[in-house]
């Protein structure tokens, strides 16, 4: 555990400020949940919670099916990271913290195309373009997002990859509730 030298006050209603500089480095949002776990030494701790996080097993087992339909790559992610991977390189790919961009994508909540082969990168350090998001939205929350890469041999989605994508951030979505 790092330490960072600042120390808070729990206030009347037991709440305690979590400081922006954390918030910043850690992309916790207003109204993203945490968890919290507590030590047998009197440590509090909080974790960003993701309902992707539960899922990643069975996320990996599912992008695996999918890429064999797929002419692209598949990434399955949660908000600020990649959590599963078909048909690409899991050693590239997973792990990989979203872009900004992507970001921006899935928070508008509506299937993106990239029809004119634009340079949008959907994973940091990761150097193959976005093709297709689709946002897996549970509850009326943003989770994640399904996402189609390009690939050495495809540069393009087909009707059918953008229809799997949906699909598939379709069948996430209600998994994730």
């Amino acid at each position: 555990m790092k330490a960072t030298g600042i120390v808070r006050r729990i206030d009347d209603l037991g709440r305690v400020v979590i400081p922006k500089e954390i918030r910043r480095t850690l992309k916790i949002r207003e109204g993203d949940p945490l968890e919290i776990f507590t030590s047998n030494d009197g440590e509090v701790i909080f974790k960003k919670y993701s309902p992707m996080g539960e899922m990643i097993g069975f996320a990996g087992d599912f992008a695996a099916a999918l890429s064999g339909g797929c002419s692209l790559a598949v990434a399955i992610c949660d908000r600020d990271r990649c959590v599963a991977v078909g048909g690409g390189s899991k050693k590239d790919l997973l792990e990989k913290a979203v872009t900004p961009e992507l970001e921006k994508i899935t928070e508008d909540r509506r299937l993106f195309i990239n029809q004119n082969g634009a340079d949008i990168f959907a994973l940091e350090g990761v150097n193959q373009k976005l093709c297709v998001a689709a946002p897996i939205i549970a509850a009326g929350d943003i989770v994640g997002c399904v996402v189609l890469l390009e690939t050495e041999s495809n540069t393009a989605a087909t009707d059918t990859d953008i229809k799997l994508a949906e699909i598939a951030a379709q069948f996430l979505s209600a998994r994730s509730e």
